[in-house]
């Protein structure tokens, strides 16, 4: 169901969006060349150059990225009247971005950073810019502007601050305070170590380094210390979702009911991490204004900042790109026999092991799929890497629960077990435990529903840890049978 609904997503809900986006706009502006010497003026490189290119930066990036996956973009900021503004006018322009939100004056200039590249590595950076903030008649000119999109029709706002002025305590609050009355989600990518100004937002997204300079200490980039931090963020600040990025590690959400959801990052080669986070920004909001889930969220960002720091360069992602990708990545997760022979598994969990990858293992019959299983399996995918399932076959579950069931056929289990998004394999065996398949697969840690004690745990001998999760109250397959032959006798079915 997922990957349907990202299909629908990509092919026919993203040209519908009007996303607004504010903040500091900026032209990032590329000169690239070939070393080869030193000077024999200054003991500094020669860098001979072959080629001059403008993009937009800063907030203008995140509008770049929302234009080019063909959302209606509005971009809102401060410009000078010099020649970096004729550039920056012109990529809007060619970007199909909407700069009637764009406020030009001649006491401001247009902030425009200059990258001198070298055989494809950053040699240094000229910034030109002049941080100045927004007067109060400049600001009721940016909450005319939001209030005018949110009565036409607003699906999502993006707060972009690189501090340099746009984005005041008032102005952003009062942005804020508009957007909500309209019920449009806000997501804010901060900067400084107070976030006071965003409070009331929907989603922040800080990496690691302004999570830990607005906690005031440095954040491990490990699961459990980027939660905690989140977590410290949403009890001192008005904010509903953390997005915390995390490079390698992916992208972390937190929200204030205690959720939390990790998702690896697509495995492409790094050149240049230039503008990531302003693509997952774009991605994200989309999805959420999309009515993606979570997960499919998550799914969308981390594909989008794959994409574009295999580029060179602040690089906004395209849609034709993400549909192929997406489309890669989905395929790579389907089986099309559904099932594992024992000796793949093994095969397959020394290859994750190998990477660095924590393999979680997790068993049982799953004859008809409830909500209490799918929550106690997405609960277990969330503790490492990698989740696989050992289901016991059909003659199993017969010597296990009676010769009525089961009620699903092996195979058929797997495959629904094996459609979930958190489930990477599925393996039948046929001895009513798993100590067999433990001890030939070895997994990091297993997991097991109910009131188990460690110590009663089958198996566990042949993983590192053992992990027990309370099963969902209320759910069970025995219970649906019973309610259906309950039925059946009482003539209702």
């Amino acid at each position: 169901m997922v990957s349907q609904n990202i299909t629908e997503f990509l092919h026919s809900t993203l040209p519908k969006l009007n996303i607004a986006v504010v903040g500091d706009v900026m032209v990032d502006r590329y000169v690239f060349g070939d070393v080869s010497r030193i000077s024999p003026e200054a003991p500094v490189p020669v860098n001979r150059v072959t080629n001059v290119k403008e993009v937009l930066g800063g907030a203008a990036n995140v509008a770049s990225n929302l234009a080019n996956l063909e959302c209606q973009v509005h971009l809102a900021g401060v410009a000078g009247d010099d020649e970096h503004w004729m550039m920056l006018k012109k990529l809007l322009i060619e970007n199909r971005i909407s700069i009637e939100g764009i406020l030009q004056s001649k006491e401001r200039s247009t902030t425009t950073k200059m990258r001198i590249l070298g055989d494809r590595q950053q040699m240094l950076r000229l910034d030109f810019e002049e941080v100045k903030p927004v007067v109060n008649e400049e600001e009721v000119f940016f909450v005319n502007w939001l209030t005018k999109l949110c009565e036409r029709g607003l699906d999502g706002l993006v707060v972009s601050d690189y501090g340099k002025g746009v984005c005041t305590p008032t102005l952003i609050a009062k942005l804020i305070a508009i957007a909500k009355t309209y019920n449009v989600p806000i997501i804010v990518d901060p900067k400084g170590k107070d976030w006071h100004k965003y409070e009331g937002a929907t989603f922040i997204t800080p990496n690691v380094k302004e999570l830990s300079e607005c906690v005031g200490y440095t954040v491990p980039n490990t699961n459990d210390d980027i939660v905690l931090a989140a977590h410290q963020i949403i009890d001192t600040y008005d904010i509903e979702y953390v997005v915390a990025t995390r490079s390698a590690e992916g992208i972390t959400v937190v929200n204030r009911a205690g959720n939390v959801w990790h998702s690896e990052a697509t495995k492409q080669d790094v050149f240049d991490v230039s503008g990531a986070g302003d693509t997952v920004v774009a991605s994200f909001i989309t999805s959420i204004a999309g009515k993606l889930s979570m997960r499919a969220a998550l799914f969308v960002s981390n594909a989008a900042a794959g994409i574009v720091v295999s580029k060179v360069g602040t690089y906004p992602i395209h849609r034709s790109e993400l549909v192929t990708l997406c489309e890669q990545l989905q395929s790579r997760k389907i089986k099309t026999d559904a099932l594992y022979s024992r000796e793949e598994m093994v095969a397959l969990v020394k290859k994750w092991q190998k990477n660095g990858d924590r393999v979680i293992f997790t068993n049982g019959c799953f004859d008809i799929l409830h909500r209490g299983h799918v929550a106690y399996l997405q609960e277990a995918a969330r503790l490492g890497d990698r989740f696989i399932i050992g289901v016991n076959t059909d003659a199993s579950v017969k010597r296990l629960k009676g010769e009525t069931r089961p009620i699903v056929s092996e195979k058929d289990r797997a495959y629904v077990l094996l459609a979930l998004g958190c489930v990477d394999g599925v393996v039948l065996f046929e001895e009513d435990t798993p100590a067999e398949l433990l001890e030939a697969i070895r997994p990091n840690v297993l997991v097991k529903g109910g009131d188990y004690k460690v110590e009663d745990v089958i198996g566990k001998e042949f993983v590192d840890t053992v992990e027990i999760l309370p099963f969902v109250d209320g759910y069970s397959t025995t219970g649906i049978v019973e309610r259906i032959a309950t039925l059946v006798k009482e003539g209702k079915l």
